[in-house]
């Protein structure tokens, strides 16, 4: 045993610091041997012994990505999991805790090990964390990967997971401090149920958002600041905490704000960017307020156009950091000019903007192009600004291009914004019909994703509205009839519910109807409408569908029927009805 030990150690120590030795020590197959010892099977291996097989299993964790990748493949991971549930000594379980880490801090570890059987994982793992100081960095490290759904959200949250981290927030440790508010964050990010729990919970006397909010002064460090500011952004977004807590206005918003200043390093700036963006995404009062917080505009503005320097541990020119503070920026800047017009226009009149976005649009990061196009989208909103800015750079074309074997997350943004583009005082409207516009929106319309099929018929609306007979005839001409009510007749939807369903089936649905008036307001059109049968036939339908439905909700024995009736006729669907009683239609007019 002692020879054994011995050669243990001497590899332990030639794979420390070498990722070369340690490919030449997996490829010898000695890996296989090492998991021998570790679980002690078939043999007593001393506990030392052991804890040396496990140590040099951690230090071969911490090569490359293709290591770790083998050490999964030979089945270490769950190895070393039921060493640290069915052992009792402190060393051995702390010393695969460390190996354990190593694995899942990498993209390929098998994070479901941790929730196949939680009743027994999660409670023992929970349990050891009072154990040691270095098991509560393994652990919180551990919980915090392997957090990637509700499902993983909800099952730590039923084993007292949030009760655990709240006492580790008090911990003095900065090592521990960071992976407890990382695993936090994972555990609230769009989870209302869990987010509530979180909030209430509360150590010393202190609630957790209470200690998250003193983590965030200014003498912590900043990563910490940033850590315990996206917490808060969670718990915000999910409901837990309302916009208008000081918590969020005077403590979360503001120290965001400040770590995205030129001072930072790029890596939290680009954080503390993304960070504001979805604190600010859905709510008005925060994007005014975010907007005139300590010079933002022009601080995010200045991430789209520096080039990261190799001071104040900024990393020397990298693409990838450039183009993470590019898209980081862009999200933040679509998130601001969301809904008020005001902060639209500051972000377009800032210096070398809307140069900076039509440069994002031609980028040749996909993640750059995509937050590109939304900043643009978010600013298109603006009627003042299609008509001056927008023109000016001519905006158009660069998104028409983008439009052009675009994958779906692009394309779906980038129609939406084409949508506002062709709008009837959009002076770009002319310049891209005359660029094959209506082929573009018509192609939409075939697409199997319901989204951008309604931006297809939601832009074909737009061109046709008080249009000139030849753009509505190119739009018949192109989209055809028979795909207009192939929309209408979209297989997704109960056809009880055509016109009175919410979803995004009977917006494309109502939508069609709208291209179909908008094409029919013209002497041409009209006529082409009025000889096609099938059309007048499928318009027939609808009408008798909605009358249907109608007729189901006032139905007088079912409960509730004369507070549905006077919601309708509130609505006016009853002069509606009276009008229609002059139907030469017998099936409508007994409908």
């Amino acid at each position: 045993m002692e020879k054994c030990l011995q050669a243990i150690v001497c590899l332990k120590n030639s794979v420390i610091g070498s990722n070369r030795q340690k490919g030449n020590v997996i490829a010898q197959g000695v890996v296989s041997r090492l998991m021998q010892l570790v679980e002690g099977s078939g043999a007593e291996y001393p506990v030392g012994l052991r804890v040396e097989a496990a140590v040099t299993l951690g230090s071969l964790a911490k090569g490359t990505h293709q290591h770790v990748k083998q050490l999964i493949e030979f089945g270490v991971t769950p190895l070393l999991l039921e060493c640290i549930m069915r052992n009792e000594d402190s060393k051995l379980i702390e010393t695969c805790l460390r190996c354990t880490c190593s694995i899942f801090s990498h993209s390929a570890a098998p994070f479901e090990l941790i929730f196949r059987e939680p009743q027994h994982t999660l409670s023992h793992l929970l349990g050891l964390v009072s154990y040691s100081v270095s098991n509560q960095i393994c652990i919180t490290t551990i919980l915090s990967a392997s957090c990637k759904t509700q499902e993983n959200q909800n099952a730590l949250c039923d084993h007292g997971a949030v009760y655990t981290l709240a006492a580790l927030l008090c911990s003095p440790h900065y090592a521990v401090l960071m992976p407890t508010l990382n695993c936090l964050a994972n555990l609230a990010y769009q989870n209302p149920t869990v987010s509530a729990v979180i909030a209430t919970a509360s150590y010393g006397g202190k609630s957790v958002p209470e200690h998250l909010v003193g983590l965030m002064s200014r003498d912590r460090p900043s990563e910490m600041q940033l850590a315990s500011a996206r917490c808060l952004t969670y718990l915000h977004r999910a409901g837990a905490i309302s916009a208008d807590d000081p918590k969020i206005i005077y403590k979360t918003l503001p120290c965001l704000v400040v770590l995205c200043k030129k001072d930072r390093p790029c890596e939290e700036r680009i954080v503390a960017a993304e960070s504001i963006a979805y604190l600010t995404e859905v709510n008005t009062d925060l994007q005014r307020l975010a907007s005139i917080s300590n010079q933002l505009i022009p601080t995010l503005a200045n991430m789209l156009h520096c080039q990261p320097e190799a001071n104040n541990n900024n990393i020397a020119h990298d693409p990838a950091l450039v183009s993470n503070m590019k898209q980081a920026a862009f999200r933040a800047f679509a998130s601001l000019g969301a809904n008020d017009e005001d902060i639209r226009k500051r972000i377009i009149e800032t210096e070398r903007l809307m140069d900076e976005i039509v440069c994002g649009l031609e980028d040749t990061s996909k993640v750059v192009r995509l937050s590109a196009v939304r900043c643009l989208h978010s600013l298109s909103r603006s009627v003042q600004q299609l008509r001056t800015s927008f023109l000016d750079h001519s905006v158009w074309k660069p998104l028409m291009a983008l439009l052009q074997g675009a994958s779906d997350d692009i394309l779906s943004v980038a129609s939406s914004t084409l949508c506002n583009l062709i709008l009837e005082f959009s002076p770009a409207k002319e310049p891209i019909l005359e660029s094959g516009g209506v082929d573009l929106l018509c192609s939409l319309t075939h697409r199997p994703d319901p989204s951008l099929r309604l931006n297809g018929i939601w832009a074909l609306m737009n061109v046709a509205f008080q249009a000139e007979q030849k753009v509505k005839s190119q739009i018949l001409n192109t989209l055809g009839t028979d795909q207009i009510f192939r929309l209408l007749s979209d297989p997704e939807v109960n056809a009880v519910t055509v016109i009175l369903d919410s979803n995004h089936s009977a917006e494309v649905k109502e939508q069609a109807l709208c291209i179909l008036a908008n094409i029919g307001n013209g002497d041409t059109a009209k006529e082409f409408i009025m000889t096609n049968d099938q059309v007048l036939k499928k318009l027939q339908d609808y009408m008798i569908a909605a009358i249907f439905c109608i007729s189901n909700l006032v139905w007088k024995e079912e409960s509730g029927s004369a507070e549905r009736q006077a919601k309708l006729k509130e609505m006016g669907v009853y002069r509606l009805l009276q009008q229609l009683i002059m139907t030469s239609d017998t099936l409508l007019f007994d409908k």
